[in-house]
């Protein structure tokens, strides 16, 4: 048997061939949307997390470049390239194309693993449009390349080496996912995870494509996410730790945790297992939760606390402001699902609870001080609960829940019977006026609710439960109110539809109100009753016409209708579009803008990004020099630019980048991957296939008589839109208000022409860390999230 620091060819177990990854994607990775993608990165870290967790790595590097290909290496031994003994090619081949291969099935290389469904990365690699695997082992570097999954190359000696590890460099294949685009903010998130559950581990992140990068390393491991994760609430105690192991036959798994309790009364524990976040929970969230109960109570018992203290809490009571992480390390976790999103190992709820409650009871004898902060928590917290309580049962009991005493303002429907009747509820009383006047008075009933409503994110229930606004919608929908007290059965409308402004001010309140809904009545929203109504943003009208108008898009796409039988553009060389024809040009030359502003926002200048355009031969930049003997130069320097390459070598490998200088001396430096990318590849064959067809990039715009010369192919849609709105009144909505009664129900109300936004959850866990970011009380989450979209806003309205 192989000792656990001899890695080699020995240690990979083949437990099936791969098949069926490219034909059946969804199967292993979960879906090929952008949470697939994102699982792609996380299998191959995964691996290089491993290897810290065996102790040989301490420093992992991530780059997604501008063609969305990521790069991950990391300083761990290296995958082996020895000749595996049965399948007798590289131990590194055998990892990369065979499903179920790897190091995790050999309990002597890695005692516990995150990876232990074994897709990993032969998967990462048949969903490939290329992958490389550079290793770094024993003095020599290697190097192997594969294309969707098949190698192209062998395993190929490079050259000397002095480092040590692996490098995998993979672009997720667009003929698979639906989309190529890796969110920053996922992926920076869950490497901070990774650091601090792995003490000392250093992640380094970066993004080309905005320049944004992050260093996350945390030597206090568990304990300091706990601190970070209260940093704008502030603890109320010193942070309490603990780990330890099972006994007998589990003395194998390990588990540590962290807790600390804040003024607030949100409850925020996150759960791990393996390094992996299990969002649903699972057996060690079980025993946690268990324990602290268990422990809090039996020292209410045992202590000499005063009389007011002693009180029977429940669970819900003692997590009230407790801020906690449970690590679970098991050498054979049972995760429901392939996801891996809630963990099923049955003995993990007894191990954790008697640890937990151990310790617990240990440190509540030892800090007294600490023990009484907690319990003051806690009996406050019941206190509360016990407030709300009696709030509802006196509501109930005058008749405020009940359909006897609806509020004043709710204008009710004639109808009784909920799958037939509908609740509007309308920002302000001037657009409750006319949704009243307009509406159908047999199934439609009206909410109007004066100002912004509460937010309920930052709000403890008992307060909720005095807000006038809040108590009138929990009163019109007549389902009660609390988790066991809500009966969706007693609902009196089976469609609840939020009716706010076009402006920012709409706009918030609806997420108020999206807020309220999200926390108090989340089967509402999986049973489909919650809905989002789509007021017009424009009216178009002319002598005898008139036309309301959804949004931007729908308002092109109308002014493009209208003038398309009456405009004709003509090309350079005399083609003419017309009809559909011309409006698929403007849709092209649509999307190129579109590209023009991603490539801002990337740091490359408009000015210079049209120059590589206008250059008539695709750019491969791998022969640069013999692409600038074609003219590539001359067209730069006619632009005010020079170029030059620069190569450049790092751990991770050997770069090529084009420089671009300006007659100011502004340098532009874009690495050769840039060209690969759907920002430059998009445009340049749009403007290939313009240049063919119409013999050049200038036009002219016919309308009956009247012509107009365009010689920026970019500034064709704006001509054209100018000509549609001649002898148009184009009105801009900022509120319902503005509309009269019969605009409100033609528009929005009615069932023949209204378009309503129907709200679903796809991911609970993702929905609920969005609106804690966005509407809790922490500042800096959101000051973050306001910094990083900053450059996307199109539309301010200050």
């Amino acid at each position: 048997m192989t000792s656990k620091s001899q890695y080699t060819a020995d240690s990979i177990q083949i437990l099936e061939g791969l098949s069926a990854v490219r034909k059946r994607p969804a199967m292993y990775i979960g879906s090929t949307d952008v949470r697939g993608l994102h699982h792609l990165v996380y299998e191959v870290i995964d691996n290089s997390i491993d290897e810290a967790m065996a102790g040989f790595c301490d420093k992992i590097t991530v780059k997604i470049h501008l063609d969305n290909s990521v790069t991950v290496q990391d300083n761990g031994r290296g995958i082996p390239v020895d000749i595996h003994p049965k399948e007798k090619r590289p131990a590194v081949e055998v990892v990369m194309t065979v499903l179920h291969a790897g190091g995790k099935f050999d309990s002597d290389t890695y005692k516990v693993s995150g990876g232990l469904h074994g897709v990993g990365v032969s998967c990462v690699n048949a969903l490939s449009e290329y992958l490389e695997v550079t290793i770094d082992r024993e003095g020599t570097r290697y190097k192997q390349r594969y294309e969707r999954g098949v190698p192209v190359t062998g395993v190929d000696t490079i050259g000397d080496s002095r480092r040590r590890g692996t490098t995998v460099r993979f672009r997720p294949d667009e003929e698979i996912f639906e989309t190529n685009q890796f969110v920053f903010e996922t992926l920076k998130k869950r490497f901070e995870e990774l650091a601090y559950l792995n003490s000392g581990l250093e992640i380094e992140f970066i993004d080309e494509r905005s320049g944004d990068s992050s260093v996350f390393k945390a030597e206090g491991g568990i304990k300091q996410f706990v601190k970070d994760m209260n940093s704008g609430e502030g603890g109320m105690h010193a942070i309490i730790y603990g780990s330890g192991n099972g006994t007998g036959q589990h003395e194998h798994i390990f588990v540590e945790y962290a807790l600390q309790y804040n003024a607030s009364y949100k409850e925020n524990l996150l759960t791990f297992c393996n390094n992996i976040r299990t969002k649903e929970g699972g057996t060690h969230l079980q025993g946690f939760k268990t324990a602290l109960t268990r422990a809090i109570n039996a020292y209410i018992q045992a202590a000499d606390l005063p009389r007011k203290y002693k009180v029977k809490l429940s669970g819900d009571d003692v997590r009230e402001g407790l801020t906690g992480v449970i690590s679970a390390k098991i050498p054979q976790p049972q995760f429901e699902g392939q996801t891996k999103t809630k963990l099923g190992n049955s003995e993990v709820a007894g191990i954790v609870s008697g640890l937990v409650y151990e310790q617990l009871m240990t440190y509540f004898e030892e800090n007294p001080k600490d023990a009484r902060t907690i319990i003051e928590k806690a009996v406050d917290a019941a206190r509360a609960r016990d407030a709300a309580r009696k709030a509802k049962d006196l509501v109930r009991r005058k008749g405020a829940l009940g359909d006897n005493s609806l509020p004043g303002k709710l204008a009710d429907c004639q109808s009784k019977k909920p799958e037939e009747s509908e609740l509007y509820i309308v920002e302000g009383d001037s657009a409750g006026g006319s949704a009243k006047q307009g509406r159908d008075p047999n199934s439609q009933a009206i909410l109007p609710l004066r100002g912004k409503i509460l937010n309920v994110e930052k709000t403890r229930f008992d307060k909720m439960l005095a807000n006038k606004e809040i108590k009138a919608m929990i009163t019109a929908m007549g389902a009660g109110i609390g988790e066991e007290d809500t009966d969706y059965d007693k609902l009196r409308y089976h469609k609840i539809i939020i009716m706010t402004d076009a402006d920012v001010d709409g706009a918030h309140i609806r997420t108020l109100l999206l807020t309220f809904f999200f926390r108090q009545y989340p089967e509402l929203i999986s049973r489909g009753h919650l809905y989002i109504a789509q007021p017009p943003l424009y009216r178009a009208h002319a002598s005898r016409f008139e036309r309301f108008i959804k949004d931007d898009d729908e308002l092109t796409t109308f002014l493009l209708e209208r003038v398309a039988k009456e405009l004709t553009i003509v090309g350079d060389n005399g083609v003419e579009f017309a009809g559909d024809d011309l409006k698929g040009l403007l849709s092209t030359v649509r999307s190129i803008n579109g590209k023009m502003r991603e490539v801002g926002n990337v740091g490359v200048k408009e000015d210079l990004f049209r120059t590589l355009l206008d250059y008539d031969k695709r750019l491969f930049p791998e022969n640069f020099e013999e692409e600038n003997t074609n003219g590539l130069g001359e067209l730069l320097q006619e632009r005010g630019y020079s170029v030059t390459t620069e190569k450049e070598e790092d751990e991770i490998g050997s770069r090529t980048f084009l420089v671009f200088e300006d007659i100011n001396g502004h340098r532009t430096r874009i690495g050769t991957e840039f060209f690969n990318s759907k920002m430059y590849k998009v445009p340049y064959i749009a403007f290939d296939d313009l240049r063919s067809m119409c013999g050049g990039l200038n036009f002219t715009v016919r309308r009956k008589d009247n012509v107009v010369e365009v010689d920026d192919v970019l500034e064709l849609v704006e001509a054209v839109m100018q000509e549609a709105r001649k002898g148009l009144n184009v009105q801009r909505y900022k509120g319902l208000g503005e509309m009269n009664p019969e605009q409100l129900w033609e528009t929005t109300m009615n069932p023949e022409n209204r378009v309503f936004l129907q709200v679903t959850v796809d991911d609970a866990e993702e929905a609920s860390e969005t609106f804690e970011k966005l509407m809790g009380d922490r500042v800096e989450p959101r000051r973050e999230f306001i910094e990083r979209n900053a450059l996307n806003v199109q539309e301010l309205d200050i």
